[in-house]
């Protein structure tokens, strides 16, 4: 597991040694998990993103976790939510559901 404080490290460290799966907060500083998504989908288009988030902001009244869904996260999930549901979604997207 490696970690990240934001999206523009995360994406540095993905670069240096990819994995199977990412998790991204939706608001981070530096780059943000909207743009972190984008870049991903760009650049490696098969990795599996889950995409959280605590935030209940909208743009044009959608949520950020749809915006993250369209953009290509495999599953959302909207704090708080349980470590069984954090795990239920990991294998989930790790199928490709």
């Amino acid at each position: 597991m490696v970690e990240a404080s934001n999206g523009e490290i995360g994406l540095s460290l993905f670069r240096q040694d990819p994995s199977d799966l990412i998790i991204t907060d939706l608001f981070m500083p530096e780059k943000d998990g909207i743009e972190t998504i984008r870049e991903l989908r760009r650049d490696f288009p098969d990795v599996k993103i889950v995409a959280i988030s605590g935030g209940t902001r909208t743009v044009s009244g959608v949520t950020f976790l749809k915006v993250a869904s369209h953009l290509g996260a495999i599953i959302t999930l909207a704090k708080p939510f349980s470590r069984a549901e954090l795990i239920a979604a990991v294998d989930a997207a790790l199928r490709g559901e």
